[in-house]
């Protein structure tokens, strides 16, 4: 396929997205993740955030693909932008890009253990353990490390080794699932 008639499913893709057709957007993202975290991975030098910038830019694409306008320019263009914006806004927010020494490490440590304690600690017969157990481990640690214990998103990320954007997927969805499970 060459860029023309990339461009033009692209430009088809985000035409249906506006619409609100979810399935359009995961074919979009689909075609054009991996190419947009290489953008950003050049800019952000950590894959960890360009991951991160990418899911970003998918939501606001999500939320503004009505706002495409052909006329000035193509979609995959229109799509880099927002990619391009998205990783040069975080490496402006320098707080994302912060490294923690050994110490701090090590104090992590102990305060997620803290999550499991909690888990743990819930009776049996609790409504909310028992839907707690039905999530995967990933997402069920994800949610006891963020609202139990407070860790930031980068935090979880650099306990669970996961990319900042899995780490939110994984609590969007998980409260998402506690919410239907507990209703």
């Amino acid at each position: 396929m060459d860029a023309t008639s990339d461009d033009d499913l692209c430009t088809a893709l985000l035409v249906r997205v506006a619409k609100g057709d979810r399935a359009s957007l995961g074919e979009l993202f689909a075609r054009e993740a991996g190419r947009l975290i290489a953008v950003a991975r050049r800019i952000l030098r950590r894959s960890d955030l360009a991951e991160e910038a990418v899911q970003d830019a998918f939501v606001a694409v999500w939320q503004r693909a009505s706002t495409y306008d052909g006329a000035r320019g193509s979609a995959r263009a229109w799509l880099t932008t927002i990619v391009r914006n998205r990783a040069l806004n975080m490496l402006r927010d320098g707080a994302r890009l912060d490294y923690v020494d050994d110490d701090m490490l090590e104090h992590f440590g102990e305060r997620s253990a803290d999550a499991e304690a909690a888990y743990a600690a819930l009776p049996d017969r609790e409504a909310l353990k028992q839907c707690l157990g039905q999530l995967d481990a990933s997402r069920r640690r994800s949610i006891l490390l963020a609202y139990v214990v407070g860790f930031t998103h980068g935090e979880i990320a650099a306990d669970l080794k996961a990319p900042v954007g899995t780490v939110k997927a994984w609590i969007r969805r998980g409260m998402i699932a506690l919410q239907e499970c507990l209703s």
